[in-house]
């Protein structure tokens, strides 16, 4: 057998950016242990193993792992390859159909036990510390991961099922891995996880998201903390504070909402009304003046009538949220919906519902991104292309938000912020120009 150091570990990683945290603390175990680690070669060379990070969430997500994973088993049956794993939500959710079905892949491992596989190819165990990690994004920004699991069991969603029960991370152990980051050159921490509201309640026994961020903030070296991924129902309001008093706290959150429709959100098993939503995105607008609202909005639940769907468009429409995403409802086996509603709205019906919702958020999007032309915004460089430089303003989550194009009349540097005056605004981008550099 290869020594392990002569071996090239190729890690693939499909799905969220939670996912991809898993591949970096992977990827550094790996090379602590002596491996040589790449990340998403497209031909990462002889004598190497292959690592695929899979994602089991919805029907698309799951068929783009059985792709990836296919497209490798063939690689390694044309000798490109010496060793195939999977690892991951696929993995964990299908323990026992997936080895008999695709049985050229050498080990497989779950969500959670991935860390196996890193003595099971090293022929040890590293002294990694628990937080430590590769960073494959851009060195200037990273997802910064705080809990695991999900207690809510909405009715339409499977992760519960794989992640099983909200586990947080402890305070102490967060604060140290952002210091880490920030001493290797992060500015930006875009912080995820299932359930941000919930953070804390298993530890703590009360929410904590607020004291988190709050120590966060005073880290010296972080520019911005973004957050992602909290729950209407129980949302902690003193939150709230923290971002208006902490300026490095972005005027950023992604909050679900899902639906506005009463009978629909309770079908949903959301455990909150639409009174209450209206009345909880009011009092995060006025706690926390200019904040843009991201949000996720599903279409085609069982039972939802054109009415419900007309009061979304009327709900999006008076909301006018700055960022919003839409998915049409996919049944995914073992949730409470598919065990208990049929999946009743036709597919024809369920794309042009989601059709119509885009379009008014596209409208929407223009009107208030055309509200920032003639302003000056803080904006960080993430990457240089042949016309333009592009970066992000606090408002800007990587990869999913709009993003601002910066004509070349002088160099930028990556990572770095500028103050750009915005000079013309489209649906998801904005295109600026170089006031003052404030790095």
């Amino acid at each position: 057998m290869m020594e392990p150091s002569r071996r090239t570990v190729n890690v693939i990683s499909l799905g969220c950016s939670k996912n991809l945290v898993d591949s970096e603390r992977l990827m550094k175990m790996l090379a602590d242990a002596g491996l040589k680690v790449v990340h998403e070669a497209e031909r990462p060379g002889r004598h190497s193993i292959v690592v695929i990070n899979t994602c089991g969430f919805i029907g698309d997500a799951k068929e783009e792992s059985i792709n990836t994973i296919l497209e490798w088993v063939e690689a390694k049956r044309h000798g490109k390859i010496d060793e195939l794993y999977v690892m991951g939500c696929l993995s964990e959710r299908y323990a026992k159909e997936l080895p008999a079905e695709i049985p050229e892949v050498d080990g497989w491992y779950g969500k959670t036990s991935w860390t196996g596989l890193v003595s099971h190819l090293a022929h040890k165990y590293p002294a990694t510390a628990p937080y430590d990690r590769v960073i494959t994004t851009p060195r200037h920004h990273a997802y910064l991961k705080i809990s695991e699991g999900c207690n809510r069991f909405c009715a339409f969603c499977a992760i519960p099922l794989i992640t099983g029960r909200y586990r947080s991370r402890p305070i102490e152990e967060i604060v140290e891995e952002v210091k880490m980051l920030v001493s290797r050159g992060v500015k930006e921490l875009n912080v995820i996880a299932q359930d941000l509201t919930g953070y804390g309640l298993d530890l703590y026994g009360r929410p904590a998201i607020a004291e988190l961020v709050d120590k966060m903030a005073q880290v010296e070296g972080v520019e911005w903390i973004r957050l992602h991924y909290a729950y209407p129902t129980g949302f902690p309001l003193d939150l709230l504070d923290v971002m208006a008093r902490h300026p490095n706290v972005c005027r950023y959150l992604d909050i679900a909402l899902q639906h506005i429709s009463d009978p629909v959100l309770e079908r949903m098993r959301r455990h909150i009304t639409a009174d209450e939503t209206r009345q909880l995105l009011s009092e995060i607008r006025r706690r926390v003046p200019g904040i843009h609202l991201r949000t996720t909005l599903m279409v085609g639940f069982p039972g939802e009538t054109e009415a419900d769907f007309q009061q979304l468009l009327d709900f999006v429409a008076e909301q006018r949220f700055e960022r919003m995403g839409a998915f049409a409802y996919s049944e995914e086996e073992d949730t409470y919906a598919a065990k208990h509603f049929p999946d009743d709205v036709a597919p024809e019906v369920k794309q042009e519902r989601l059709d119509r919702l885009m379009a008014l958020q596209e409208e929407i999007a223009l009107e208030l991104q055309q509200q920032k032309v003639g302003t000056q915004q803080r904006v960080i460089i993430d990457r240089e292309e042949a016309e333009h430089y592009v970066g992000r303003t606090q408002y800007d989550s990587p990869e999913v938000d709009p993003e601002v194009l910066i004509k070349k009349t002088q160099p930028l540097k990556k990572g770095h912020f500028y103050d750009i005056h915005i000079t013309a605004a489209y649906p998801f981008e904005l295109e600026g120009e170089v006031v003052a550099d404030l790095s």
